[in-house]
């Protein structure tokens, strides 16, 4: 199977126009087939009081009311997803901005109401990838770049990147030898959030529950982590976690960052 690179850039890259330049410029370099997931959360928030639309949050998940909803569809698949596409047609890069909604490429279901209720947040349903749409894309050389939104009965939904970025590498991996990267500002996960030296570099499962039991890790790490479990436990070859800058290295044989394994 030939090589794709599934890679997911974070919100504090997206806020940062210089590190954002470098990063595109990095992923329009790479010569394999590869996908693109974005956030852009920050800016949906910063729009949002602009309009006067209240964030809320719980346990650091956002709640998509109707309002939030209509906001971040017009944000992450409308400005920020074709400001990236732009950026990257400007790189000599075939890029198609998508949700998953467009061609019913991801699937969703409407979070149920159990303690919480989060609105409109979709949860991707089993086999809910159309990787025969996602194969097709890639083998005409166009480059998908994938905003956090699904769609159920009609209505769009808020979905987390990370959790996009993992069902993707999940569902390709079938079809291809997928190496999917988490990229933000970090050198990688950190045994000390204040430490910047403090990279594991190779984070087993095993040890992973170890340091998990101990409160080592920052609550923003710990959706990257699940979500590289879970795609490691369905198939995912290999999983890096690590700096935008080092994007590059991680789409070589050596790498920097954090590899997670089984």
């Amino acid at each position: 199977m030939s090589k794709l690179f599934i890679i997911k850039i974070g919100g504090n890259v997206l806020d940062k126009p210089e590190a954002l330049r470098s990063f595109l410029r990095s992923f329009a370099a790479i010569k394999e087939p590869k996908v693109l997931i974005h956030g852009g959360g920050k800016i949906a928030t910063k729009l949002g009081e602009q309009l006067g639309i209240e964030s809320k949050y719980v346990n650091g998940r956002r709640i998509t009311d109707a309002q939030t909803i209509d906001l971040v569809t017009m944000v992450y698949g409308g400005l920020v997803n074709k400001q990236l596409v732009a950026s990257l047609q400007s790189l000599g890069c075939n890029a198609i901005g998508l949700t998953g909604a467009d061609g019913n490429v991801i699937k969703a279901v409407k979070r149920p109401v159990k303690d919480i209720d989060y609105g409109f947040v979709g949860d991707v349903v089993p086999e809910g990838v159309s990787t025969a749409l996602l194969s097709a894309l890639l083998q005409q050389n166009a480059v998908p770049v994938f905003a956090p939104l699904t769609h159920a009965d009609g209505s769009m939904l808020n979905t987390n990147a990370d959790t996009i970025a993992s069902v993707l590498a999940v569902a390709l991996s079938k079809l291809y030898d997928v190496r999917l990267i988490f990229c933000f500002e970090k050198k990688g996960v950190l045994r000390n959030v204040d430490d910047a030296g403090s990279v594991i570099r190779h984070l087993p499962k095993a040890l992973y529950e170890e340091l998990l039991g101990q409160n080592v890790f920052a609550d923003g790490i710990l959706p990257k982590l699940e979500n590289a479990y879970a795609a490691i436990h369905s198939g995912v070859k290999e999983v890096l976690i690590g700096e935008a800058d080092d994007l590059v290295k991680n789409t070589g044989k050596e790498t920097e960052g954090t590899l997670i394994t089984e």
